[in-house]
């Protein structure tokens, strides 16, 4: 039995081999190597317009600790990931290279030098793997993820999917933490206020103050009751106006989903939003200028049957869907 592992190939337009999944018919999925979706690691195809970051890092969490083991067990979810999207009728592994780049090795022990490691660390893997969904992690992964961003195309939209709006303020005398980065982001000029939205806001605040602030810094939001009354598509509709022809984030924070959806977080609030709802929203992005994204506050600790980490998955394949349109 041959120890190399047999992956699809397939040519671009430009004539270059593409590698892409592992051919499963082949190889048992769950025999596999253990990277997303079964796509190569960044260091045997050497370069790739497109990639899946892993951050193991929650030392920025005010609740619940164990994001720091999401990476990996999201990537585990998506053994069932397939190379055809159907709804948006895509080979997203097929148009151009996409590779897992691993994960970054960032210290445990102190949140800013953490982050300036994730700075270069991102900016170095940008140069190789093109576009990245960046894996949490909790969501102070997303600040330097947008400012490495920012050095390139100017003030982002941020498209944030959360239960809570994480434009908030120093926390017991730190002001860098899982609920603060957007605030951070636009103190620094980073954001484009204009195009600035949140989806799936609910849950109790510590007074008005914290959305009179948020909409200071230039977010718009659209709560979860919203679901109820704008509908779906609705919310899209707004969405794509808000966000024009801007450079776009997007962050999906895991706990916007419900805790029906998604109990393996750290800190879920009732009253969310249903797995198919989100993704119905992300494909609705589709011709929009995503320049990245990310996934994040999956802790497994508190999943149960893979759940949370599944729902991850199948989100951060559909941004690498949109990509491979």
């Amino acid at each position: 039995m041959s120890l190399e592992i047999p992956y699809t190939r397939s040519f671009s337009q430009d004539g270059r081999p593409i590698t892409g999944q592992v051919d499963f018919s082949e190889v048992p999925r769950f025999a596999g190597p253990s990277t997303f979706a079964g796509l190569p690691r960044l260091t045997d195809v050497g370069e790739a317009r497109a990639g899946v970051i892993g951050i193991p890092f929650d030392s920025g969490v005010t609740f619940r600790p164990g994001a720091r083991f999401g990476p990996d067990q999201i990537r585990d979810a998506s053994r069932l990931i397939r190379p055809y999207h159907v709804e948006l009728d895509s080979f997203p592994f097929a148009k151009h290279q996409v590779a897992d780049v691993g994960n970054l090795a960032v210290t445990p022990f102190g949140v800013d030098r953490a982050v300036e490691a994730m700075l270069a660390g991102l900016t170095e893997a940008r140069d190789r793997a093109g576009k990245l969904v960046v894996l949490g992690g909790d969501h102070t992964i997303a600040y330097p993820s947008i400012k490495t961003l920012a050095a390139e195309h100017g003030p982002i939209s941020v498209l944030h999917f959360d239960a809570h709006i994480d434009t908030f303020g120093t926390y017991f005398g730190a002001e860098m933490h899982h609920g603060a980065p957007f605030r951070r982001l636009a103190e620094e000029g980073l954001l484009d206020p204009e195009g600035c939205l949140h989806i799936g806001i609910r849950g109790p605040l510590y007074g008005p103050h914290d959305l009179s602030e948020d909409r200071a810094l230039g977010f718009r939001t659209v709560h979860s009751s919203e679901f109820s009354t704008t509908g779906l598509q609705g919310i899209l509709d707004l969405t794509r106006a808000r966000l024009g022809d801007r450079p776009v984030y997007v962050s999906v924070d895991i706990d916007v989903l419900d805790p029906a959806f998604a109990p393996g977080t750290g800190t879920p609030e009732p009253g969310g939003i249903s797995s198919r709802e989100l993704m119905f929203l992300i494909r609705g992005l589709s011709g929009l200028n995503i320049v990245g994204a990310d996934v994040v506050e999956v802790a497994p600790a508190y999943d149960h049957a893979d759940i949370t980490s599944l729902a991850a998955a199948h989100v951060a394949y559909e941004f690498l869907s949109l990509w491979g349109q």
